[in-house]
């Protein structure tokens, strides 16, 4: 269809095909006083989808603390956020989301969302170092399922490394929730030298516009409005809207950006992501207060034949839009031509603030760049809030109402073997962690990533954590676990916590249920956030995350927390390191199972409310898990999570093959002694030369302790009962989730 054909079609059912209501058709035909083209309303309709323009959750996100002694930029105000970590350098990261084209493309919707957090990265100047991710799969049960992961793991693999960065840590979770819908959120972090990071910006009239790397293509039309809407039957239709990654090209665009920004003739650079020039020409130029012109017909084509609308919100991957100081063009070109990359200057930056592109010198668009992007034009709303019907029925459960086991040995193996306790190692065997030799955690496994930084006494400790599980059954106590146990894990890692980045997917936010669910989840993130002094410096929102036939997946606010190790050689490993070290528990045992993965997959009752959890109380265990790794009284530290103190011993127990002998807490059940995921608990192990100091130390902490027992042989010993070898228990915890993969 030719472009005068379209444009004589639009009307109100055509902005309603787009993705926009009738209230958006009249306010994009009263910003421009009149009724937009085709083109203009494609634009409209990617840069106000949910994807882009956040439209249903900037007003709440708003609320979330975002400022900070070492924040370098505010939330949002880049493509990712920048923290001060001391010795002059800066620590760009943040976490995104690839859900709804890996639900249809597992292996290219997870290597392009790999592609593309890393561009966020080194577009602004900063040199990636370490990736990580968080992954939602279904049932392992279902063929589907093991596709979809299988899929999604190879995607990101080959894409990081051949790409060269190492992915250092995440986790994978399993509900049966997550069947129709999985989540792929991946995160990356970078090091800039402060005063050098590039901005996103367009600014300086008749500066020329160059779109640098890949040629664009057909690929990912329409993906930020794919990526606004449910899953259904017909979404595997929507393959145009997965986009097809390149890591050589990437390497290539990663090297030649860093080069080009260190001419100093670069005045502001952007990727392009969702919806491609579109996003790009229009948050440059609205935050540098400028407009742009742009000739769609110069921009290097895939395929023949493109429309303007179809080259304007192209997601084709590996592309970037740089605005360059005029007059200095042939040093950014030598240093393209130096990396064999193709390149065009498409246009030029204007101080009318309004975006005109042209094609074959016919005006296809003109449109305000303002009334585009978050905090210009682009609409927002509170949606119907209300409480489900499910929460309060949560709170009626009671441990009494539970059976305690009768074979303890048993539950414990399961725990073990279960697929959201037992190693990832089929997982991140596919990645390489060490390339670039940054990765100080892979010999001696830390609860958070460790990774060094060259030239430099400081490391930075990378952590992304969230049971969403605890999120549904509680959304705003939930919210604020995920914050307090990533704190948690960069503490126990030596290291101090510094700054979130977050995703949060959740269901359709029209459904007032799951729009509560947001709120409440916001409000808890928050109150954590404040608490433990780590603002949100940016990250993304994933909503639309269920089907048509099986609803929505549990609300899961992945958060990604960056910590900041001063001194490198201070940091701290979770293993036992020697037999006949003592073991202690920092912090108090509850008599609660609920949310656990013993209570919910064990005994299968599925409502409960989420543990037990006190902001106050997990400040103190912090404190003096902190306090003691600075002090050297202890040997290791591993927080207490997903399948309680068990599987913490045992996780401490393996590395090294030792063994542990423990009594239990008689003042609480067994089950909740052993079992409980009670939050606010690390297990330390002390050396018996120290422990006068250390016990000296802890009469005087906040916090609570109790001795469990000690570091033994080679076997798991509670209350005098054999519970295994530890050599038997770590084949079947390192094996099982192969197993079930088929593999």
């Amino acid at each position: 269809m030719e472009t005068k054909e379209k444009e004589e079609a639009v009307t109100e059912a055509t902005a309603q095909q787009l993705g926009l209501s009738p209230e958006e058709f009249g306010k994009i035909k009263t910003i421009l006083g009149r009724v937009p083209n085709f083109t203009e309303l494609s634009i409209y309709s990617v840069m106000w989808s949910e994807h882009c323009s956040y439209k249903n959750s900037i007003a709440l996100i708003k609320t979330l603390p975002r400022e900070g002694t070492h924040l370098l930029a505010k939330a949002g105000e880049e493509n990712a956020g920048l923290v001060d970590i001391g010795e002059g350098y800066g620590c760009a990261f943040k976490i995104e989301s690839h859900n709804h084209p890996s639900a249809v493309e597992p292996y290219q919707g997870a290597a392009t969302g790999v592609g593309g957090i890393n561009r966020d990265i080194f577009t602004m100047g900063a040199r990636p170092i370490a990736q990580l991710n968080s992954l939602r799969f279904g049932n392992l049960g279902n063929e589907r399922t093991k596709w979809l992961m299988k899929g999604v793991v190879k995607g990101i693999g080959d894409y990081g490394n051949a790409f060269g960065v190492p992915t250092v840590g995440g986790e994978v979770f399993f509900d049966d929730c997550y069947n129709v819908n999985p989540l792929v959120n991946a995160m990356s972090a970078g090091i800039v030298k402060i005063g050098k990071s590039v901005s996103a910006i367009a600014k300086g009239d008749d500066n020329p516009v160059y779109i640098i790397g890949s040629y664009t293509g057909k690929d990912g039309i329409h993906g930020a409005t794919f990526a606004s809407a449910d899953i259904t039957e017909d979404s595997a239709e929507d393959l145009p809207s997965v986009q097809v990654g390149d890591p050589f090209m990437e390497k290539l665009l990663l090297e030649a950006s860093l080069e080009i920004i260190k001419t100093g003739a670069v005045v502001g650079m952007q990727d392009m992501g969702a919806a491609g020039i579109t996003c790009s020409t229009s948050e440059m130029s609205a935050k540098g207060e400028s407009g742009m012109i742009i000739n769609l017909d110069k921009v290097p084509l895939r395929q023949p034949n493109m429309m303007p609308f179809e080259i304007l919100l192209s997601e084709s991957q590996e592309r970037m839009l740089v605005v360059v100081q005029k007059g200095r063009e042939k040093e950014i070109e030598a240093v393209l031509d130096k990396w064999d990359l193709k390149y065009a200057v498409i246009g030029k930056v204007t101080n009318t603030g309004r975006l005109l592109y042209y094609m074959n010198g016919d005006l296809v668009a003109d449109v305000p760049a303002e009334s585009l992007v978050l905090g210009g034009g682009a609409p927002v709303y509170r949606r119907e809030s209300r409480e489900p019907g499910y929460f309060k029925e949560f709170q009626k459960f009671s441990i009494d109402d539970v059976k305690e086991p009768k074979d303890y040995k048993a539950v414990a193996a399961f725990l073990l073997s279960h697929p959201n306790i037992a190693s990832k190692r089929w997982v991140y065997n596919q990645y390489d962690s060490m390339v670039g030799t940054v990765n100080m955690s892979v010999n001696s496994p830390s609860d958070a990533a460790v990774i060094n930084i060259k030239n430099s006494k400081a490391a930075i400790a990378l952590k992304v954590d969230c049971n969403a599980r605890y999120v549904y059954a509680d959304p705003r106590k939930g919210a604020a676990i995920a914050v307090a146990e990533a704190a948690r894990n960069i503490i126990c890692s030596g290291a101090e916590p510094c700054a979130i980045t977050n995703c949060l997917n959740f269901g359709n936010p029209y459904n007032p249920e799951v729009y509560w669910q947001f709120e409440e989840a916001i409000k808890g993130m928050g109150e954590a956030c404040r608490r433990f002094n780590t603002p949100v410096t940016g990250g993304n929102v994933s909503f639309y995350n269920q089907s048509s036939f099986e609803g929505a997946v549990f609300p899961t606010p992945a958060i990604g927390m960056l910590g900041v190790v001063k001194d490198k050689h201070k940091t701290m490993t979770l293993d036992f390191k020697e037999e006949g070290d003592l073991i202690y528990l920092i912090g108090e045992s509850e008599n609660d199972i609920a949310s656990s993965e013993y209570l919910y997959s064990y005994c299968k009752v599925k409502a409960s409310p989420a543990p037990s959890f006190s902001l106050d109380t997990e400040a103190q265990v912090q404190d003096t898990v902190k306090k003691l790794i600075q002090e050297g009284l202890i040997a290791s530290a591993h927080d207490c999570s997903d399948g309680g103190l068990f599987v913490a011993l045992a996780e401490s127990a393996m590395p090294r093959n030792l063994g542990f002998d423990i009594s239990c807490d008689n003042s609480i059940r067994k089950d909740a002694f052993l079992f409980g995921e009670a939050q606010s608990r690390v297990i330390v192990s002390v050396k018996k030369d120290v422990q006068d100091a250390f016990l000296d130390f802890m009469m005087n902490a906040p916090a609570e302790f109790s001795m469990l027992g000690t570091v033994t042989g080679s076997e798991a010993v509670v209350d005098r009962e054999p519970f295994g070898k530890i050599e038997a228990l770590k084949k079947s915890y390192d094996t099982s989730l192969q197993k079930m993969l088929g593999e």
